[in-house]
């Protein structure tokens, strides 16, 4: 029996809305990302999803997010489990940086290394590689015996965090993964097999 693996971005934040770097800073949600993570708890609902565990990042965004989608989906009085491991990619000295104002500081290229290379971090930051170093260790210890096990595991969490798991759990490359948009509030969902690996992707 296949596991069931439900992903979501946290909704449009106001630092998102802002064009700010934000990493382990911790903005709210805005009006829009509220609307998008109860449009999510609605579609799981509506699906007839009911996850057995609940994960999210020590951040705001990604725990307000879950607690309207659980909100959404009639869900009270359930553990959620929150850890460090799954928080966003840390930007250091470049969070609470406007994107543009950034440019202008180190130059487009630069900033576009440190944005879109897999390796290379910002100055007192992570790269997404150091970001996996820490989340896919929790999701092999934490989440996927879960899975293997058959039961259903919904994770709030962030752009970067989703990356590192998605990239695992799909096979992709370094520039695949780079190349994947996750857009704020939408569901991923796997169906994942007792030996852990992918067995397909579905779509609410």
């Amino acid at each position: 029996m296949s596991g069931t693996l439900i992903l979501v971005r946290h909704g449009q934040s106001e630092w998102n809305l802002k064009n700010l770097f934000t990493g382990w800073r911790n903005p709210g949600l805005t009006e829009k990302g509220i609307e998008e993570a109860r449009a999510t708890g609605k579609g799981l609902k509506a699906a007839g999803i009911e996850p057995d565990f609940y994960y999210t990042s020590a951040l705001r965004r990604a725990q307000h997010t879950l607690d309207l989608m659980l909100e959404e989906m009639d869900i009270q009085n359930v553990t959620i489990i929150r850890n460090i491991a799954l928080n966003e990619r840390d930007y250091g000295d470049l969070a609470g940086l406007n994107k543009d104002d950034a440019r202008e500081k180190w130059g487009e290229e630069q900033v576009h290394i440190w944005r879109r290379s897999f390796d290379v971090p910002p100055p007192g930051g992570e790269s997404l590689k150091d970001t996996a170093a820490r989340t896919l260790p929790y999701y092999e210890a934490e989440i996927l015996p879960l899975l293997k096990s058959g039961k259903t595991v919904l994770v709030a969490a962030h752009g970067n965090s989703l990356r590192a798991l998605v990239m695992a759990i799909e096979g992709l490359t370094p520039d695949e993964i780079l190349a994947r948009e996750i857009g704020t509030g939408e569901p991923t969902i796997y169906k994942i097999g007792p030996d852990g690996k992918l067995v397909e992707r579905v779509t609410l």
